[in-house]
């Protein structure tokens, strides 16, 4: 008796049904780097239009999270899918080397500079520090799957880096954007430097909030500007400040020239004293301070009171009051405390009218010894000091504590302090730098858009950008400055390249360890000094495209995108657009893609202390990389990106039906050579032609949300592809004529070149996001390895050119849904068991019968019920459409003019086929099976032309 279960065409595919991602994962890895997949993308790609994406420097200190891990992915993405594009896409890691956190590290082991290290000593173990974190982050960078250059990644301590660095800044000095000045800037007492403004963020801070009395000098004067006859003493202006450490460096008292002020006379202590307060304001200071009665003496306008002379509150001397546009009425008494030493609007302020920037704080928290009062004391123990002080002499009208928010420096998440000392400067102003940003920012693709209107505040609103810091580990500023006059070397550009040679010989050492004579000569060595300061971190990684584009030839600036996360507006995007207007007069890059935060699935931020961390490794070694890959596509990047074990479980489970849907394509293809089994456009089945135009249509927006960088859309086409074209429908209806005609035939080779096609443009879409995967079924599907190594090495998928339908399919595809509805009540109902156990009569009006009819018989195989007639009814009068028929409903409302009457069959089964038929046994060769299947079986292969 024949074994009709060896009779059918079953699945074959070695490609396993279980991913076991973790361990597959690293074997891919391996044979990518064996076979040198990435550089043979080069070779192949070189010639191609360039696409380059310009790798912002991770900070080399510490394992990657999760944060890392998105963007790395998310790079990996777009450089990939611009390769499948035809473009030439090459990708240099690069690492951010030099600064703070990395000194810290080694100060842990060995103590500040000096103590166990000179600074030749130290700066070794600093860039031996870096390059251990280099090796760790790139290793786990390489097992996310992400292609790149990784043995010649760009290193900012790499001396070749270092050295155009350093010419970079005589470009700087060149086009007249650097200069010197004691201006205030974020001072961290911890880190004891400047800090950029990408490395201050804000927190919380308590701290005593101040109401101070600055007398008025000369009481007659003071009266005549105000229009009253008299005022009698005593008499101040108040002010609110937050900072009482800050007025010993006290030079004015702002006011607002436009402000309606008011002279107060309060009682106070038993007496009166007459204080004045911005009319805005005054009614909230006297709540403040506790006072009622007050009667108002004089109004008038902040302007008169220019330059009048105040009494500073505990020091012998006088300070001015002056106009100021940044004195608002939101908080305080609209008289506003000035130390020019201390902070950016006073500096400005102060620079108008002349004042003096005293600075008495040193740089590690201390008042200098010669400071009157406070000399020697920490910030928070003189403020207590003065606060006494001021209490005792009756200039204090009210203290209390405040909590508000204030700089924290990001790395030691301590308060810091605003403190003026000699810094180097790029300015804003002097040559155009602000406009210039300003003018280029709209010229460059902001994605998302508001990414535009950020950056664009911030450059608008920003300082002049302070590049020293006082440290050991960095670029050195490489300049002579006059002991007396300040003035630059007159060589100094001519030095600047003479020490660039040298760097790039023997590293950042070369500055520090050559004596200046023999730099500048002897004579001018004694008359100039030798600046000891480094550049900020954020001009390393802000000058990586000219220093990457001296290097590689990979690199040509402007390139085509920069990618990070979205607190980069205020760091790398902003410190590379204003190095490279400073260098060119232009933006470093055409387009700039920003991705949000990492948060857990109830939106919380990221923490240890929460227990809700991702870490990138236990998931590449449990679930897999390809599985992180697939959560980066499939959330909007575009705002916070919802992470945790339950979430990448569901993407876990929709891996697992990507996978299952190309093994069963793989598993189909099975004994398939296209070169020779292929089926010609005119040749296809018409369903499979559907097939491969639908696939075709897909591909153009899969490609299309590829260029718009719109992942998670390409997430959801692909998926939904997956489950409602082919698994709920297309592979669904053709496994018939797949299992049991004969394995040569041109019924089967036509779905078989259908899948084909699918499977070769579905790898190529997959590609970018699930690497590993991809590149494993590259390698078992036919025909693949003849036309490149890899999946990388290809671009999409060619299609073939096929003529229009000739059956509508989407009025099919519609009537099917209707009729997968009446199935599954007769399911629920027990009356069948599966759709083939099921017949179908469909009645339609004459006008719409001839979309439903043109299938004949092969209707049934595309219902997937044994049986399917069409009839057609001029209207649904009685007797032209039986009783039991019913609107064809698909949930969305009926098909006019359609009627469909489903029922159980009452055919026998065909073991083969499992059709119910009639004709089962009409075949005496073979009485178990239907006439079709017996017909198959004797080599007189069905012909199908539909379905």
């Amino acid at each position: 008796m024949t074994d009709y279960k060896t009779t059918v065409n079953l699945p074959q595919t070695d490609f396993p049904m279980k991913a076991d991602l973790a361990r597959r994962e690293g074997d891919m890895q391996a044979w990518w780097d064996r076979e040198d997949i990435y550089g043979g993308l080069r070779q192949i790609a070189r010639g191609r239009p360039r696409f380059v994406l310009h790798d912002g420097p991770p900070y080399a200190n510490g394992a990657i999270h999760i944060g890392h891990a998105t963007n790395k992915i998310l790079k990996d993405m777009i450089v990939k899918s611009r390769s499948l594009d035809g473009c030439d896409s090459p990708y240099i890691p690069g690492w951010d080397c030099h600064g703070l956190p990395i000194e810290l590290q080694v100060e842990k082991k060995h103590g500040r500079v000096g103590q166990k290290l000179d600074a030749r000593a130290f700066r070794a173990a600093c860039r031996s520090y870096a390059m251990e974190q280099v090796d760790l982050q790139r290793r786990d960078f390489r097992r996310l799957g992400v292609f790149g250059d990784w043995e010649r990644p760009y290193l900012t301590m790499d001396p070749k880096f270092e050295a155009q660095q350093v010419r970079a800044l005589g470009k700087v000095i060149r086009n007249g954007h650097l200069y010197k000045g004691a201006k205030p800037v974020y001072w961290c007492l911890d880190c004891r430097s400047a800090l950029a403004e990408a490395e201050v963020e804000y927190e919380d801070k308590t701290s005593p909030a101040i109401d101070v009395a600055f007398k008025v000098h000369d009481l007659a004067e003071f009266a005549k500007r105000i229009g009253v006859p008299s005022v009698a003493a005593p008499a101040s202006v108040v002010i609110w400040t937050t900072t009482p450490w800050t007025l010993p460096a006290n030079e004015a008292v702002s006011l607002r020239g436009d402000f309606d002020y008011v002279l107060l006379e309060l009682p106070r202590d038993g007496g009166a004293e007459r204080v004045v307060l911005a009319e805005g304001l005054a009614a909230g200071c006297l709540a403040r301070y506790g006072i009622e009665g007050a009667r108002e003496v004089a109004r008038f306008k902040g302007e008169v009171l220019e330059r009048l002379q105040l009494d500073h509150p505990f020091q012998s001397r006088q300070v001015p009051v002056i106009l100021g546009d940044h004195v608002t009425l939101e908080a305080g008494t609209g008289c506003v405390h000035t130390a020019p030493a201390h902070g950016q609007d006073d500096y400005v302020v102060g620079s108008r009218y002349g004042l003096p920037v005293v600075n008495p704080v040193g740089g590690d928290g201390r008042f200098l010894a010669d400071t009157p009062m406070v000399g020697g004391m920490k910030l928070d123990d003189a403020s207590k000091l003065l606060i006494e002080t001021m209490q005792g002499s009756g200039r204090l009208l009210k203290h209390a504590s405040l909590n508000h928010s204030y700089p924290h420096c990001w790395r030691h998440k301590t308060p810091v302090i605003f403190r003026a000392t000699p810094q180097w400067f790029i300015s804003m102003e002097q040559n155009g730098l602000r406009a210039g940003a300003l003018r280029d920012i709209p010229t460059v693709q902001w994605v998302p858009s508001w990414g535009q209107q950020r950056i664009y505040s911030m450059i608008e609103g920003r300082p002049d950008w302070c590049i020293s810091r006082q440290r050991t580990w960095g670029v050195p500023i490489t300049l002579f400055v006059h002991k007396e006059t300040g003035e630059l070397h007159p060589r100094t550009l001519e030095i600047i390249e003479q020490v660039a040679k040298g760097v790039e010989k023997d590293g950042i050492d070369h500055w520090f360890e050559t004596d200046a004579a023999a730099l500048i000569g002897e004579a001018d060595a004694a008359a100039y000094d030798k600046v000891k300061d480094v550049m900020d971190v954020w001009a390393d990684s802000g000058l990586s495209f000219e220093c990457v584009g001296h290097t590689r030839e990979e690199i040509n600036a402007p390139v085509e995108m920069y990618l990070e996360g979205s607190d980069q507006h205020r760091g790398w995007f902003h410190s590379s657009l204003l190095m490279s207007e400073a260098l060119y007069a232009r933006a470093p890059y055409k387009a700039v893609l920003t991705h949000g935060f990492i948060v857990d699935d109830k939106g919380r931020k990221m923490s240890k202390s929460l227990g809700n961390v991702v870490a990138p490794e236990k998931v590449m070694s449990t679930l897999g990389a390809d599985v992180l890959r697939l959560w980066v596509a499939a959330t909007d990047y575009t705002g916070e990106m919802s992470c945790s074990d339950e979430i990448l479980k569901r993407m876990s489970d929709s891996y697992r039906r990507l996978r299952n849907t190309v093994r069963f394509l793989l598993g189909n293809l099975d004994g398939f050579d296209p070169e020779k089994d292929a089926v010609a456009g005119d040749g296809l089945v018409q369903l499979d032609a559907w097939a491969i135009r639908r696939a075709a249509q897909l591909q153009e927006e899969i490609v299309a949300a590829y260029r718009d960088y719109q992942f998670h859309q390409i997430y959801q086409k692909a998926h939904n592809f997956c489950v409602v074209d082919l698994g709920g429908f297309y592979l669904d209806i053709i496994k018939d004529r797949l299992y049991t005609t004969p394995a040569g035939s041109t019924a089967r080779r036509s779905a078989q070149t259908a899948m084909y096609h699918i499977a070769h443009a579905m790898v190529r879409w997959l590609a970018p996001i699930l690497s590993f995967t991809a590149e494993e079924i590259w390698q078992h599907l036919p025909g693949a390895t003849a036309q490149a190594k890899s999946v990388f090495h290809t671009t999409w998928h060619d299609f073939p050119a096929l003529s229009a339908a000739d059956v509508d399919w989407d009025a099919l595809i519609t009537l099917r849904t209707a009729v997968r509805r009446q199935l599954e009540i007769l399911r629920d109902g027990g009356a069948i068991g599966a759709p083939l156990e099921a017949e179908l009569d469909v009645y339609c009006r004459d006008d719409v019968c001839p979309r439903y009819e043109g299938l004949g018989d092969e209707l049934r195989f595309f219902m997937i019920t044994s049986a399917a007639r069409v009839h057609a009814v001029s209207a649904a009068a009685a007797g032209e459409v039986p009783g039991d028929a019913v609107p064809a409903d698909t949930g969305n409302g009926p098909i006019d003019g359609v009627w469909l009457r489903v029922a159980a069959s009452s055919g026998t089964k065909c073991v083969r086929c499992w059709h119910l038929r009639d004709d089962v046994g009409s075949n005496p060769a073979h009485p178990p099976v239907c006439a079709r299947c017996a017909g198959n079986l004797l080599g007189l292969a069905e012909t199908r032309r539909f379905a």
